[in-house]
């Protein structure tokens, strides 16, 4: 059961791995438009510099070429510019894409295979040598899928066939889908920075403390 933060700021990747429950990143071509404008390897060798401090936590990096051949000559650019040892390759899911991904998990590459939303797409991925493969939890219940059916179905399969993939669960809009992510199967859950405060917050543990603390204010003499 690991928590990733799902983002492309810097202040933010800081903040949350200090707080010790994050055990690592995950960025996508979105999330880095949302940054102010800047050369892609520069900034995300910025990301790395930050998870170096923090037992090179894994950073998921994702390409951004459209076609199969660019993607492998891509993903190769982004390993060799950015040398970090915990990096794990993007790679969206689909058929001529599982050849990218084996063949850089054949050159000992890490991949995150993403966009999932099926089994087939999650199991196959597995097979073809991802590290991670990635399920779009929202998403798919926005479209009318079930991702825990599919979560529990994918889980019980890696388990049954000793599959070291690990399934990372991305899409996440509330504190229910972390924990129901986690309960279904999900290795990893990946969420952005904007849930992260208020997943700690109930009104009643803010009751409590006070509680103990004016109980104990009145025992001090």
């Amino acid at each position: 059961m690991e928590f990733f933060i799902d983002t492309a700021n810097l202040e933010h990747i800081e903040e949350t791995l200090k707080k010790g429950f994050v055990s690592g990143v995950t960025t996508n071509p979105s999330l880095m438009s949302k940054e102010p404008k800047s050369d892609f390897i520069k900034h995300i060798d910025k990301i790395t510099e930050i998870c170096e401090e923090y037992d090179n936590v894994p950073l998921s990096v994702e390409v951004f070429a459209e076609k199969p051949a660019e993607m492998y000559s891509q993903a190769l650019e982004i390993y060799d510019a950015l040398e970090y040892e915990n990096l794990n390759i993007k790679i969206p899911v689909g058929y001529e894409e599982l050849e990218v991904v084996s063949k850089l998990h054949k050159e000992d590459i890490d991949v995150n295979v993403t966009c999932c939303f099926t089994e087939a797409q999650m199991e196959l991925a597995a097979l073809a040598g991802a590290r991670y493969v990635s399920l779009f939890y929202n998403r798919l219940l926005d479209y009318g899928g079930n991702p825990l059916k599919v979560l529990t179905n994918v889980r019980n399969n890696f388990d049954k066939n000793n599959i070291n993939s690990e399934i990372i669960v991305g899409s996440i809009r509330k504190e229910r889908d972390i924990v129901q992510s986690w309960a279904a199967g999900g290795h990893i859950v990946t969420a952005g920075y904007n849930l992260f405060p208020g997943i700690l917050e109930h009104p009643m543990t803010d009751y409590s403390v006070k509680g103990f603390l004016s109980d104990f204010k009145d025992w001090l003499v």
